[in-house]
């Protein structure tokens, strides 16, 4: 199963779709399986958006007013032997996992992580666990509305792949997302890449903002 992954829309006032922002999101979102919403909708027509790619779950965020089948607290899947929890708040999502689930999964174990609100892309795996929060197609960084990030997670038995896309560009507006990637088999890291670059997975298992490209590959040596 192909899964995407969004999470704070915040469509601005001026904007009526999502295709306003461009083609990039749509092209990002084609062929997935399903789409996760990781909260801070702001409004039922984003929800009506990802439909036309996939069916839509979605999770309320603290700016989510409004009511719709498609959302609810928390979400859980079973795909493939893994579970998946979806909520809107993890941070500080530097804490312990077990700090994390039991404050916004109520305590709730699972194998993937998934969340939004601070509009920063962050992808993890720490304690068995794989944290993903696609950051914003549409506010990254909390910058001005602009491309920004989706994510995407493929599953199948004993395999867990997740990816982090940078969209865009916006035309005068620079896209701070750092695009990265990561391949989990039978509970270990094997491949994984950090703007573009392989890097080794004991690098990957470091702090996200420990990462580093080695010289020979950051310089195109």
């Amino acid at each position: 199963m192909r899964i995407g992954l969004i999470s704070d829309t915040h469509l601005p006032q001026l904007l009526h779709s999502m295709d306003e922002l461009g083609s990039d999101p749509g092209e990002a979102l084609t062929g997935v399986d399903l789409i996760l919403h990781g909260g801070d909708i702001t409004v039922p027509a984003v929800l009506d958006w990802c439909e036309q790619f996939a069916p839509v779950l979605a999770v309320r965020g603290n700016n989510d007013i409004f009511d719709d089948p498609r959302m609810k607290e928390l979400h859980f899947l079973e795909v493939e032997g893994f579970r998946v929890g979806i909520a809107h708040e993890l941070r500080p999502e530097s804490r312990p996992i077990g700090e994390i689930l039991a404050a916004s999964l109520d305590g709730e174990w699972v194998d993937v992580l998934i969340g939004g609100d601070t509009h920063v892309e962050r992808l993890e795996y720490r304690d068995d666990v794989l944290l993903i929060n696609p950051g914003s197609p549409s506010l990254p960084h909390h910058l001005s509305t602009r491309l920004g990030a989706i994510g995407t997670l493929t599953i199948t038995p004993h395999r867990l792949e997740a990816e982090i896309l940078a969209l865009g560009p916006s035309e005068g507006h620079r896209n701070p997302t750092r695009p990265q990637h990561v391949v989990i088999e039978y509970g270990k890291v094997v491949e994984a890449s950090l703007d573009g670059h392989m890097i080794e997975p004991s690098e990957f298992l470091k702090a996200p903002h420990e990462r580093a490209i080695p010289k020979f590959q950051s310089n195109g040596a």
